[in-house]
């Protein structure tokens, strides 16, 4: 542990992630799980972001919103994965102060950015679906730019005070973080001082950002049933319902793993520590491999993109 002295005592100076407390004998076999999806979630990411770049056809809001998010996802994976697998291979369980807290800033933004954008992403579908006419006219590059700086600053000042309201506690004590990675309240409980305001931070931001998302995505999608249900042509279902599939499925599995999470976190003693821990690790992991897959191979127009980016390749 690295301390240093000031007058105000012993403070702490980095952190020592210890990833699974009980398995620190076998926690590195979860590398040959991690490490793959690892390279699937980067390489799918940087694939589509390049058939988005390339390919003139792919040159649309709703596919600028999809690089959006992939972005995002390429950024949440960076932030979490490497750190955890450096620890599993090197045993290079330290991280600096400030690096701890740069980490838990991006990852307590970019994960409710990216919940924005799936509500961005769900406006869109449902003006595609409940208002064609205005589709062109609204859903513009425009509307694009204002919805990039919309999910900028609505989750940058929301979520900015818990990082800041981790950093100014006093660490005193241990430095030992029983996560592999620096989560708020794994880390605030380490301080000599009161958290309790940390907390309910964290609480209430989360369940207004997601929470929020969550409800308007799926008003969204009930008027966009309500559209489908009372179109006449059966192919107009079909790509309504095909349009919207691929969307729909992200989001059930982004928020459906996120909850499990937080369900788990708070059971407290009666789930093993080490199961919330891993869950928050795969969410940052498995949504970013398997968002460009599920959009690869269900929407034609980027399958087409991507194969004409292997055959200029070729």
């Amino acid at each position: 542990m690295v301390l240093s002295l000031n007058h105000t005592g012993t403070q702490v100076t980095e952190f020592l992630m210890i990833c699974f407390p009980g398995m620190q004998d076998t926690q590195h076999w979860l590398s040959l799980v991690l490490a793959p999806l690892l390279v699937l979630a980067l390489g799918a990411n940087f694939l589509l972001l390049l058939a988005i770049w390339q390919e003139a056809s792919l040159h649309e809001p709703m596919y600028y919103l999809l690089a959006i998010l992939s972005l995002l996802d390429v950024i949440l994976c960076l932030t979490v994965i490497p750190k955890v697998l450096l620890i599993f291979w090197f045993d290079m369980k330290p991280i600096s102060f400030m690096g701890c807290f740069l980490q838990m800033f991006i990852m307590n933004t970019f994960l409710p950015m990216e919940s924005s954008t799936f509500l961005v992403m769900a406006y869109d579908h449902y003006m595609a679906i409940c208002h064609p006419l205005r589709y062109p006219s609204i859903i513009t590059e425009q509307f694009v730019v204002n919805a990039a700086i919309f999910i900028i600053f609505r989750n940058l000042l929301a979520t900015l005070p818990t990082p800041i309201l981790a950093a100014r506690l006093n660490y005193c004590a241990s430095n030992v973080v029983e996560n592999c990675i620096c989560a708020n309240i794994s880390v605030a409980k380490l301080s000599c001082g009161d958290i309790h305001l940390n907390k309910l931070y964290q609480f209430v931001s989360v369940w207004c950002l997601l929470g929020s998302d969550l409800v308007l995505i799926l008003l969204s999608y009930c008027f966009i049933l309500s559209a489908v249900v009372h179109l006449q042509s059966g192919g107009a279902t079909t790509k309504a319902l095909s349009t919207c599939g691929s969307h729909l499925i992200l989001i059930l599995f982004f928020y459906t793993l996120l909850l499990v999470f937080i369900f788990t976190n708070k059971a407290g003693k009666k789930v093993s520590p080490e199961v919330p821990i891993l869950l928050n690790v795969l969410h940052h992991l498995i949504p970013p491999a398997l968002n460009p897959i599920v959009y690869g191979v269900r929407t034609q127009e980027i399958k087409q993109g991507i194969i004409k980016l292997f055959k200029y390749q070729c």
